[in-house]
């Protein structure tokens, strides 16, 4: 998402706005990526709302089997 905001025109700069376009693109790379419908697990991780404190990361083949 780098190459968005280097993009941007900065005078109208929305942080939260930046932020749900940045997680919504993941999620729908998440979803291209995957083969089945994501379990609510997988949507957290991609989302980064674990309980675990493991945070936001992709999701591997490891977690899609």
């Amino acid at each position: 998402m780098d190459a968005v905001r280097r993009n941007l025109d900065l005078r109208v700069h929305d942080r939260v706005a930046l932020d749900e376009i940045e997680l919504y693109a993941e999620m729908l790379s998440a979803v291209a990526a995957a083969k089945r419908p994501l379990t609510v697990a997988e949507i957290d991780m991609v989302l980064g709302v674990r309980s675990d404190g493991a945070g936001r990361r992709e999701l591997t083949s490891h977690d899609r089997t």
